[in-house]
């Protein structure tokens, strides 16, 4: 099956079936955020990126076999809705970017730092740290040693534009000098954007129109 990217509040999950990773994509809630499941092909080890909302639809989505982490892009309420349930169903560990952590209202084990590794079953996500539409929102990078990265960019990046940085200018050009320098300036076009809330995209068709985001302050 073809991997669009393409999820609906109720519907089924999206797969993306690389070589020793699958992500399983799924839309919750009212805010239609997007939530990914990642499983270790070697381990059957799985991963949680934001628990977003709809514990029921996440749990029966991760299955028998059990989850080792959630990770909590950011610390805004539409993000973590479900983490409590998840955290309590399952004993996963729970990691957020450190300057967020406070703003989640579960447990941080771990406190994530730009550049720090996240560590499931044989897979490894490098934590980028990108502030500005929070203090501590942190993107993760796959870098598939078979094909391109793939970057989950919780609500700092989508297609079209940057994350909203609530008419802040400060906060704007924060978020577009780290998402420039640390995921344009660092990954190739190839690159696979799987965002918080929508479409997928690449940063390949995005990066034409950085100027334009830049012109524009959003």
């Amino acid at each position: 099956m073809t991997y669009s990217g393409a999820v609906k509040v109720g519907g089924p999950a999206d797969v993306h079936e690389l070589t020793d990773l699958m992500i399983s994509k799924v839309a919750v809630g009212p805010l239609e955020n997007n939530a990914y499941l990642l499983r270790c092909r070697a381990t059957d080890a799985q991963l949680l990126i934001d628990a977003a909302d709809e514990p029921h639809t996440l749990l029966q989505l991760i299955g028998d076999s059990g989850l080792t982490g959630v990770v909590t892009t950011h610390q805004h309420g539409d993000h973590w809705q479900a983490l409590a349930e998840i955290v309590a169903a399952t004993g996963a560990r729970t990691h957020a970017g450190r300057y967020d952590a406070a703003g989640i209202p579960v447990s941080t084990d771990v406190l994530v730092d730009d550049g720090d590794t996240i560590h499931f079953g044989r897979i490894g996500l490098t934590a980028r740290h990108l502030t500005g539409h929070t203090p501590g929102s942190i993107a993760l990078v796959y870098d598939d040693p078979h094909g391109h990265p793939h970057v989950f960019t919780g609500d700092c990046l989508f297609p079209g534009g940057v994350g909203n940085t609530h008419q802040d200018p400060e906060a704007f050009a924060s978020l577009i000098s780290d998402v420039e320098s640390k995921l344009f300036g660092e990954l190739p076009d190839e690159t696979w954007v799987y965002p918080g809330h929508g479409r997928d995209t690449t940063l390949g068709a995005e990066r034409p129109h950085l100027p334009e985001w830049r012109a524009r302050g959003w």
